[in-house]
């Protein structure tokens, strides 16, 4: 006859292998995802939350069916390439390039995984997709490109700065997408006859000078161009517009919930949604080639009253109407 203690842990045993056999092969079916932003993960907190509500829309559970491995530059652009080169190594299925900055250091490693980015300007001039229809390599996404964003926030500060006639326009040098909405802001300005003063910076040391230089030749409003290192110092770029009483408007409505006075443009975490539907995609076995490039569809004005108020502006009813959110 056996013996019952060990028939007792032979059984165990038994019972014990099967779920770690179902655990390894779970864990083996797992598709993995390198995640690859500039910023820090606390600064992006709402769109992570969209990006992930999205993959589970779509039937992916976190340590189920899929492993995210994220890595964040905390603001320092140069650790970047070192982190995509981590992601490499981890032979992730797919890396996400979370914002421009991030798609070239997510290229350089590698030329046969697939790059989506969520938010990135125009992709094209850098080289990092052939086109918006036809992509051709290994990269897609979703762009902020709206060349009339530009000339609706001339119009927006001109209805808000009464006898507006010289503008600011703050940009970064390094940013290729900024000229093309310079252009196109320049346009809609002198349209109505209003002086564009387009003003450039390498980074957060030039802010001050920048400002001053503002001041000095008489801008009565500033428009933010979008870029993410602007984007990341905005509270700084808030504060230094209300100490040099100047009324801005930025393309996210971050800016304005940091104290800024108007926002208007796409909402990036509404664009960090669809970005898991790339992810989809590709995981079943489309090609980044033939996936387009998506442009934003859905744009949301958002006006911060107290900052109005503080400025000594009047937004009419009208305006007031037209907005998406109101911070009083």
């Amino acid at each position: 006859m056996i013996d019952r203690r060990m028939f007792l842990a032979g059984t165990g045993a038994v019972l014990l292998a099967v779920p770690l056999a179902a655990e390894a092969q779970q864990a083996g079916n797992q598709s993995r995802i390198g995640f690859l932003c500039p910023r820090s993960r606390n600064g992006m907190v709402v769109s992570l939350e969209a990006f992930q509500g999205g993959l589970r829309e779509l039937g992916y559970v976190k340590g189920q069916n899929i492993t995210i491995e994220y890595r964040f530059g905390d603001d320092r652009l140069d650790r970047l390439p070192a982190l995509a080169a981590d992601l490499v190594r981890l032979k992730v299925d797919i890396l996400v390039a979370a914002e421009t900055p991030a798609i070239r250091p997510a290229r350089q490693p590698t030329g046969t995984i697939p790059i989506v980015f969520p938010v990135a300007g125009d992709p094209v001039p850098t080289g990092d997709v052939a086109s918006l229809a036809r992509p051709g390599g290994n990269v897609t996404g979703l762009s902020i490109l709206a060349p009339d964003l530009g000339a609706k926030h001339v119009q927006l500060l001109k209805e808000v700065v009464p006898g507006l006639s010289r503008l600011a326009a703050l940009s970064v040098s390094e940013n290729p997408y900024a000229g093309l909405v310079l252009r196109e802001t320049e346009i809609a300005a002198r349209a109505v006859g209003v002086r564009l003063q387009s003003v450039i910076v390498q980074g957060s040391a030039d802010f001050e000078r920048a400002f001053s230089g503002m001041v000095r030749e008489g801008a009565g409003a500033l428009i933010v161009i979008p870029d993410s290192t602007l984007y990341a110092n905005r509270t700084h770029l808030v504060a230094l517009a209300a100490k040099n009483r100047l009324p801005a408007i930025s393309p996210w409505r971050e800016y304005v919930e940091a104290g800024g006075l108007m926002g208007y443009g796409p909402s990036i975490p509404d664009m960090y949604r669809p970005a898991a539907t790339y992810v989809d995609k590709i995981l079943k076995g489309a090609k980044p080639a033939d996936l387009p490039v998506e442009q934003p569809t859905k744009f949301e004005l958002v006006i911060n009253l107290k900052t109005a108020r503080a400025l000594g502006l009047t937004i009419s009813q009208s305006l007031l109407q037209r907005a998406d959110e109101i911070i009083q």
